[in-house]
C-alpha cells in the first residue's frame, strides 16, 4: 500500500512539473484577445483617406486574437468591416464625415454663443456625380495605376466619399469624388 501511495505522489509531482512550462509559455504568449488599439489606428487611417472619422471599437468586446493581419474594407459610405477570415469574426465600425463633425461643432458653438461661422457658410456645391451615373474609379500608387467603371449608388460632390456598385453588387465600393464622372480609392 505504501508503494502505491509513493507511486501516486511521484506521478502527481511529474504532472505538476510537466504542467509548469506550458503554463509559463501561455502566460508569456500574452492575452488571447484582439488588441483594439492597433485596429483603431488602422480604421482611422482608412477613414481619414476617405474624408471620414471612424468610431473607436468598444473595448468591452472580447474576440480571439486574429493570427494574421485583420482585413478592413468599406461596407458602405458610413461603415467599415473589420474581419478575421481565419477565425470567422467580423465587426462593423461606424464612420461619420468630417464635414458633419465640423457642422455639429458649429451648432454646439452657436448654442453657447461662441461661433457664428455657420451663418457665414456658403451653400453646398452641386453634385458632380448623380445616382445611377457610370463613374470611372481609379486606384493610383507609386508602382501602378488601375481604373475601372462602376455605377454610383448615391449623389456626390467634389471631395465626398460615395458608395458605388462594381461587378460584384454584394460588395459596395467606397471612393472619393475627384471630378465629373471620376472617383478615386486612396491606397
Amino acid at each position: 500500500m505504501a508503494a502505491l501511495q509513493y507511486m501516486m505522489s511521484a506521478i502527481t509531482a511529474m504532472g505538476t512539473i510537466a504542467a509548469a512550462p506550458s503554463a509559463a509559455m501561455a502566460a508569456a504568449a500574452g492575452p488571447a484577445v484582439q488588441d483594439w488599439a492597433a485596429v483603431d489606428a488602422q480604421t482611422q487611417n482608412i477613414a481619414g483617406a476617405l474624408g471620414r472619422t471612424a468610431a473607436p471599437i468598444d473595448r468591452r468586446i472580447k474576440l480571439a486574437r486574429c493570427p494574421e493581419q485583420v482585413a478592413i474594407t468599406a461596407m458602405d459610405s458610413n461603415s467599415l468591416a473589420v474581419r478575421c477570415t481565419s477565425l470567422g469574426w467580423r465587426l462593423r465600425v461606424a464612420m461619420r464625415s468630417n464635414q458633419a463633425h465640423a457642422a455639429q461643432d458649429d451648432v454646439q458653438a452657436n448654442f453657447f454663443g461662441t461661433n457664428d461661422s455657420a451663418a457665414k457658410r456658403t451653400p453646398a456645391a452641386p453634385a458632380m456625380i448623380r445616382r445611377g451615373d457610370v463613374v470611372r474609379i481609379s486606384i493610383d500608387t507609386p508602382n501602378y495605376s488601375v481604373s475601372y467603371p462602376a455605377t454610383a449608388t448615391q449623389d456626390g460632390r467634389l471631395g465626398e466619399a460615395i458608395s458605388l456598385r462594381g461587378a460584384d453588387p454584394k460588395n459596395p465600393i467606397l471612393a472619393v469624388v475627384t471630378g465629373p464622372g471620376r472617383a478615386t480609392i486612396s491606397r
